[in-house]
């Protein structure tokens, strides 16, 4: 939240200094990363059993064989370096246009890879090696160039996979003539059925499974009453997009580059009640959120507690800020007079709280905003930061908490890629300070969270540094925190603003001020998704009257203002499935709890137009 108005678009800041040149450390891959050094080797001797492995190397037989990401790759009969055809693959926004075949090999045999490419950057490589995964690369081939490198299979290695792919946002690229040398394994066989699947506790809108590992399967597909629902690397996945007290059929088939295997025994879920409350603090079954300006003016004017109309549901006190960044140490204070001529005295105020509780509302304490960076980077911080956070908590007589970390409050440790088991300091201590919370003020204590697009939904791209570093470490930061903390969680409200374009989960980017973004942002919070596109590592599906949508209040409130109408729009989409546009979402939620603003203050200043809206819904 900005308090000086505006702030920078964090996902513009990493857009800008991807176009200055850091494109490659900021977008690296598993699969291979520019300047990292060429593995080509010249290959030993070629033993007896040596033969051509690739299928269709020459792509005379159009794709067969070969798989490539979003319709990225196609055959094509010019250029090519032999024979008639070649592959032709674009890379497009966040896909670097990979295309890949699997191929049986024997254990602890070597191999030679080779091929030809043209064009701009090209990648040539292997993975799942069971040793060092290895690639070759050509930054750019004006005629067509020879790339080649060499590895050994792991002692359990039965298959890899080969790839090709250029880079984001670079030219297309063209490879022919694709080859590896070396012993044939045994052919792949379709994995067995499945076995163990079980349904774990449904909520109205989904229901999570989980099914036991079969040998030779290098990934599972998730059937619905008989129908496709998902695929997964994983073990577990989570259906999404259910309707309320509705029975469902569930099984899962294994798959590997042999096919499908038959699909498991069925099991069958019944997903809860709309009406089943979810745990924690009761707020109205939509509800508005605003931050009120408490301590200081920010050009809008002050706005006192006892001022504040009843349309708002949850008031946030903007802000409580640390004597000093590490410190952990949490002060709160009214606006000064000298700034805020019409500020009302500290027992006006906290009468006027009470007057709001005494109506049904709740008010917290918001902790953090644009200039209040809090990093908890030790335990003593971590004490101070639940001490003095409780102290404010108890003076004003409050309802709970609001975590507004921005700015550099949350990045993850170089090595931290998982989101389910963070190990950076700051991220464990923050956990560990609100679960204290939470259990020294029991069922009823109120937590929510506002972070930013950055920190949230643009983890399905990013994930901290990233597997070779280099990336913005503060990209998903907040994913482990909200994932950790999700049984006590009563609200998340991304901010829809002060934000860069952000890939939604049909990997198109999508771009504040209209419907489609709020859309496909808040889609991404209900249905989960895998994290840094690791389908490994898939980032639950929120309950529904978890979520509310953030925007500002008006033009003056932030980048990103969304017309009312524009508004409307997105909750027809999500909580009826009318007004989608041309995003299609994964479920229908009547149960979206509501929306928060930046802020009652900006509200004010522009006519109350925001809360008018929002009651004149149609929704209460």
């Amino acid at each position: 939240m900005d308090r000086n108005r505006r702030t920078r678009p964090l996902a513009a800041v990493l857009a800008a200094a991807l176009a200055a040149g850091g494109l490659i450390a900021a977008t690296q891959t598993a699969e291979a990363r520019p300047h990292a050094t060429t593995t080509a080797t010249a290959a030993s001797p070629a033993a007896s059993a040596d033969t051509e492995l690739v299928r269709n190397g020459g792509f005379e037989t159009g794709l067969d064989g070969w798989s490539c990401t979003s319709g990225s790759g196609a055959a094509v009969t010019s250029p090519v370096h032999a024979g008639t055809h070649a592959l032709k693959a674009t890379p497009a926004g966040g896909d670097n246009a990979r295309c890949s075949q699997t191929v049986a090999v024997r254990p602890d045999s070597a191999y030679t890879l080779s091929g030809w490419v043209r064009g701009g950057y090209a990648y040539l490589g292997a993975s799942g090696t069971g040793t060092t995964d290895t690639y070759t690369w050509t930054p750019s081939a004006a005629d067509w160039q020879k790339l080649t490198t060499t590895f050994r299979t792991g002692p359990a290695t039965t298959s890899v996979t080969l790839y090709t792919h250029g880079w984001y946002g670079t030219p297309a690229y063209h490879a022919d003539d694709l080859s590896l040398i070396g012993p044939g394994g045994d052919p792949v066989t379709i994995p067995a059925a499945p076995t163990g699947l079980t349904a774990g506790t449904p909520t109205p809108s989904s229901v999570p499974l989980t099914w036991r590992p079969v040998s030779g399967a290098t990934g599972y597909t998730v059937y619905r009453d008989g129908a496709k629902a998902l695929s997964t690397t994983g073990t577990s996945a989570t259906v999404t997009g259910l309707a309320a007290a509705t029975s469902y059929t569930f099984q899962v088939a294994a798959t590997n580059s042999a096919g499908e295997s038959p699909r498991s025994p069925a099991v069958t879920a019944r997903t809860a009640d709309d009406e089943t409350p979810g745990p924690g603090p009761q707020l109205p079954a939509h509800a508005l959120v605003g931050y009120l300006h408490a301590s200081f003016a920010n050009g809008s004017g002050y706005t006192r507690m006892a001022d504040v109309p009843d349309s708002w549901d949850v008031v946030n006190l903007a802000f409580g800020e640390p004597t000093s960044v590490t410190s952990g140490d949490i002060r709160f204070a009214l606006c000064p007079r000298t700034e805020c001529p019409n500020v009302e005295t500290a027992d006006e105020f906290k009468a006027a709280i009470k007057a709001k509780q005494a109506a049904g509302k709740k008010v917290l304490i918001s902790i953090g905003g644009q200039n209040g960076q809090v990093q908890l980077a030790t335990p003593a911080a971590r004490d101070t930061f639940v001490s003095s956070v409780s102290k404010i908590i108890d003076e004003y007589g409050l309802d709970g908490l609001d975590i507004d970390f921005e700015g550099h409050s949350l990045s993850l440790n170089t090595g931290d890629t998982d989101f389910r088991n963070p190990t950076t300091p700051v991220i464990v201590n923050l956990i560990s300070a609100l679960r204290t919370l939470k259990a020294r003020y029991g069922p009823d204590f109120v937590l929510t969270m506002a972070p930013e697009t950055f920190f949230v939904q643009l983890g399905y791209q990013f994930y901290g540094s990233g597997p070779w570093g280099g990336q913005d470490p503060r990209a998903g930061a907040y994913l482990p925190v909200i994932h950790a903390l999700r049984d006590d969680l009563t609200l998340l409200h991304v901010q829809d603003y002060n934000s860069g374009p952000i890939m939604g989960l049909d990997n198109q980017y999508h771009h504040m001020g209209s419907a489609d973004f709020h859309i496909a942002m808040t889609d991404m919070l209900l249905t989960g998704f895998p994290v840094a596109g690791d389908a490994a590592r898939f980032f639950p599906a929120l309950r529904p009257e978890q979520v509310a949508i953030g925007l500002p209040a008006s033009p003056n409130a932030g980048n990103g203002h969304t017309p009312p109408a524009e508004v409307h729009k997105a909750l027809n989409c999500l909580t009826r499935k009318t007004d989608c546009g041309t995003y299609q979402t994964h479920g229908t939620w009547p149960a979206l709890r509501g929306l928060m603003t930046w802020s009652v203050n900006w509200d004010r200043f522009n006519g109350w137009e925001f809360s008018r809206n929002f009651d004149a819904y149609g929704w209460r």
